[in-house]
């Protein structure tokens, strides 16, 4: 398996030389960045916190799916269970909500997913309807956008608004948030970061680039099955309209922009931890013991997969990223174990400056990033309820 997926450009790397001849993309700026961790110490403010049993009406959200803000500082919180968007001002006050369980102009039968423009444009995708619903920035209810009928409409990933276009961009890889199968599918090739055009209809789809699929697919497509302990398609939005996205187990950062693909590459020089038989057998176990309380049927097709499943012969360095207003680039790896998601997280400029690592358990990877510093985080109190923490970076320390 090539852990750089595609990465096809001038690397002076012999592992990844041969991979030249395939690029169709033109030049592409690789940008090395160092070894070594320098640390950062976090510095947050806590400005409010919402979503408590305890609260008000309005903050006791059932299912938070996501979470955005605006250009003005808005908290934009939907809670799918509720099909309630909840626009919260900067001082953690209700400042308007958006759509309601419904069949009209406006309201949601099964919307899963929503992204916010920095002018306050919301965009929220229902699957029942296969269409993107359109709030504008005052949160009237503008439009409907189809997203078109048949095997584009197969599967709907997370997605997130274009700053510089009526447009959304989405990833496929990402996570998943519906799924209908169809019959005689094509088998995927790539997992490509697709730009919505919302100004008609219709969504009009343009590839910006093809992310990486590894050999055995992705169980989500329904079409080809997964490898275990695969690279994750990892992707977030940048301020001029481009994508920072990683599809494979080796730090590399790729930079897209529409019409142009891939045009930057950010890369440390970190090895990814070999998957060995004790750490297969290991995982098998742990899938074997939590499929024992399903159904007689559901747990012999959970053990007959459980079988055939491939294993990835390495771990993925990069388990999340996610990208601020001001173009950082949030990198989480895995912790010390490879097995662990929640390991440090790296801070990177888009132009490829390394700024700093903030250690394991530190900070989380926020739900959210704002204007000014702000992010949001998704957390549970101590009743496993869901709240949203609301912080601004004061300043960082190393």
């Amino acid at each position: 398996m090539n852990r750089f997926g595609h990465v096809t450009t001038r690397i002076l790397n012999p592992v990844t030389a041969g991979l030249l001849a395939a690029s169709s993309l033109g030049a592409q700026e690789i940008i090395e960045l160092p070894a070594e961790d320098s640390r950062l110490e976090p510095d947050f403010e806590e400005l409010y916190r919402i979503g408590s049993l305890a609260g008000a009406d309005w903050e006791q959200f059932g299912d938070i799916r996501n979470v955005a803000f605006d250009g003005a500082g808005r908290l934009h919180v939907f809670d799918r269970q509720a099909a309630r968007i909840s626009v919260v001002d900067r001082n953690g006050n209700l400042h308007r909500t958006l759509g309601r369980r419904g069949e009209g102009p406006g309201e949601f039968r099964n919307a899963h997913w929503f992204a916010v423009t920095p002018g306050g444009k919301v965009v929220v995708a229902d699957q029942a309807d296969r269409a993107y619903e359109i709030f504008d920035a005052e949160g009237d209810y503008e439009r409907r956008v189809r997203m078109g009928e048949g095997l584009e409409v197969m599967v709907l990933w997370s997605f997130m608004a274009d700053p510089v276009g009526d447009a959304v961009f989405s990833a496929v890889g990402t996570q998943m948030l519906s799924f209908s199968f169809v019959a005689n599918a094509p088998s995927p090739t790539t997992r490509p970061i697709e730009h919505h055009d919302l100004s008609g209809d219709v969504v009009s789809r343009d590839t910006v680039a093809d992310g990486w699929l590894p050999p055995g697919g992705e169980l989500y497509t329904g079409l080809r099955e997964p490898i275990a302990f695969g690279p994750r398609m990892s992707a977030g939005m940048l301020p001029d309209g481009g994508v920072a996205f990683s599809d494979s187990t080796a730090y590399v950062i790729k930079i897209a922009r529409p019409g142009a693909g891939v045009v930057r590459i950010l890369r440390r020089p970190l090895q990814p931890v070999a998957v060995t038989g004790r750490m297969i057998e290991a995982e098998k176990d742990r899938r074997r013991e939590r499929v024992q309380g399903l159904d007689p049927g559901m747990r012999e097709f959970q053990l007959r997969h459980l079988a055939n499943l491939r294993f990835s012969e390495e771990f993925p360095i990069v388990r999340e990223l996610g990208t601020s207003w001001d173009g950082e680039i949030w990198v989480q790896r895995h912790g010390n174990e490879p097995t662990d998601d929640f390991g440090p997280i790296d801070v990177l400029t888009v132009g490829g400056r390394y700024i700093g690592t903030y250690a394991a358990g530190a900070i989380g990877m926020p739900a959210a990033f704002g204007p000014d510093g702000l992010v949001a985080f998704i957390e549970r109190d101590e009743l496993d309820v869901k709240t949203v923490v609301v912080r601004r970076l004061v300043s960082r320390g190393r």
